[in-house]
């Protein structure tokens, strides 16, 4: 609830203006109870018009209010998802690599949208129905009682039986809505794998049964969803059952009243509109609970990720008294006696691995694929920490540089090209925000990406798309060599970087 503190005003006033609602609406049955009784009765135009007039300034200042509630409880849902979804984001970037790994990029994606989305509709609707609908069911059966006691204890009986009923169809649901969203989870990963290994997929004929694993996987959320849904269907025929079995009793001893003088037409008019009252509310109530329950169980899942803690830390500041300048060792990267395993690999990716690479020095790491390559220059970015051993950079153990020190001194180029939506400059820049133009030119000359960029329209203000996906898989490479080259880092990693380039460029 900390997200909605900005919207503690909003939260207050759009139940309250919810309950000025409900007030009226309580309001409205009496008043025609007093049309029935004192007007049609006596045939008093007079107090017909009247109390005509009254119970359209009821409704007018119930819309009004209603209206009100409404743009309040939006706000501050609105608000609260914005600010939530936020801290998801920036929580997600902080984890490291390891932590991403084991959550999944996909459930990462459901939690951010959906989830929150659900979240969101809970939100508002609790501010709108949470205190209305409560004060609408037992306001009912208090104004029943000022109108006659015998048919107000009709009340009494009806609302517990109800709740009982509400609650114990709510109460087994709440499980599966968390079994739903992870099925999501898992159709949302198979469309994702679907839809970025297109290409492959094409390539290999395997259409027609990644169509038929994803039909399988959406059979799966289908079927779970029928039957989370018929179990919350039973809702409403069964308190529409036991509403109307309350009707008919309330009816036949307010009838027997009005034989015996006890009570007038009105008054039983007004009794079963309180009942009819309390039957919308009721539905509305059980409608709320059935998304409070998805909201629980979407929440629940988004705290989970925000109750992750990054497995790495970094200090506050570089502990070196050197930090800002290189130190007096020779070598830039050393690696000393180093292993690491993959969360969950069951073996380690790298035993035992040592070695050291002086300034200035080029080194190829050669090796066949799944033999580790990716993984040891992954430690050197500290992009993972070696589950044993130590890296040392400039002569230092990388744990003990701050991330924006690590990152300035080190150049990554991945395996992956990977470029965002933007323009080439922008792309250009990551590196460094005050690179010059010139910079730029220097590095895309050197990355063998000038001649490129210089056929493009709008040269370096050429528009790139998602991930560059105008761009062929070469020109991609050479811009992202070029990215790492703007930098101007004191170490260059270059991870299979040139797979994509001819002989002739990649020397």
């Amino acid at each position: 609830m900390m997200y909605l503190k900005d919207y503690k005003k909003e939260s207050i006033l759009a139940p309250l203006f919810k309950l000025l609602e409900a007030f009226f609406e309580l309001m409205v049955p009496l008043v025609m109870a007093n049309i029935i009784d004192y007007g049609i009765s006596n045939r008093n135009m007079g107090y017909i018009g009247k109390m005509g007039l009254l119970l359209l300034l009821l409704g007018v200042v119930g819309l009004a209010s209603s209206i009100t509630a409404q743009f309040f409880a939006a706000k501050a849902a609105v608000g609260f998802s914005t600010k939530l979804r936020q801290a998801l984001f920036n929580h997600i970037e902080d984890l490291s690599f390891t932590d991403i790994d084991k959550a999944g990029t996909s459930t990462m994606i459901t939690r951010m949208t959906s989830d929150v989305n659900q979240v969101q509709s809970g939100i508002n609707m609790t501010l709108r129905l949470f205190l209305r609908s409560p004060i609408i069911v037992f306001g009912a059966m208090i104004m029943a009682f000022t109108i006659d006691v015998k048919c107000a204890l009709i009340f009494v009986v009806a609302i517990p039986l109800l709740s009982i009923v509400v609650f114990g169809i709510i109460l087994s649901t709440i499980p599966m809505y968390k079994k739903v969203q992870s099925r999501l989870d898992q159709v949302l990963g198979i469309t994702r794998e679907n839809l970025t290994g297109v290409r492959v997929i094409r390539a290999f004929c395997r259409e027609k049964e990644a169509v038929s694993e994803f039909d399988t996987r959406n059979q799966e959320l289908t079927k779970l969803n029928l039957f989370v849904g018929k179990l919350s269907a039973l809702l409403n025929p069964v308190t529409y059952v036991l509403i109307n079995i309350a009707t008919v009793i309330l009816i036949q001893k307010a009838g027997v009243e009005v034989n015996l003088g006890g009570m007038q037409q009105g008054q039983v008019v007004a009794l079963y509109n309180y009942m009819a009252q309390m039957i919308v509310e009721l539905i509305k109530l059980a409608s709320l609970i059935i998304t409070l329950n998805k909201s629980a169980a979407c929440a629940g899942r988004v705290a989970d990720i925000l109750k992750v803690k990054s497995s790495m830390s970094y200090p506050a500041a570089t502990e070196s008294a050197k930090a800002s300048t290189s130190t007096d060792s020779e070598n830039a990267v050393v690696f000393d006696n180093v292993s690491f395993e993959y969360s969950g690999a069951g073996a380690p990716s790298l035993s035992n691995i040592s070695f050291s690479v002086k300034k200035g020095q080029t080194v190829g790491i050669i090796g066949g694929t799944g033999s580790g390559k990716t993984t040891l220059v992954n430690l050197i970015s500290r992009f993972y920490d070696a589950s044993e051993g130590t890296v040392l950079l400039d002569g230092q153990n990388i744990e003990t540089y701050t991330r924006n020190d690590l990152r300035s001194r080190v150049g990554v180029v991945p395996q992956k090209a990977a470029l965002f939506k933007g323009t080439i400059r922008d792309n250009l820049k990551w590196g460094r925000e005050d690179a010059t133009d010139n910079d730029l030119w220097q590095a895309l000359t050197t990355a063998q990406g000038k001649e490129v960029i210089e056929g493009k329209p709008g040269q370096l203000d050429f528009g790139l798309e998602q991930n560059g996906k105008n761009l062929s898989g070469g020109q991609k490479q050479r811009l992202t060599i070029a990215r790492a080259l703007v930098k101007k880092p004191e170490i260059l990693i270059l991870d299979d970087s040139a797979s994509a380039l001819d002989f002739a460029t990649d020397a």
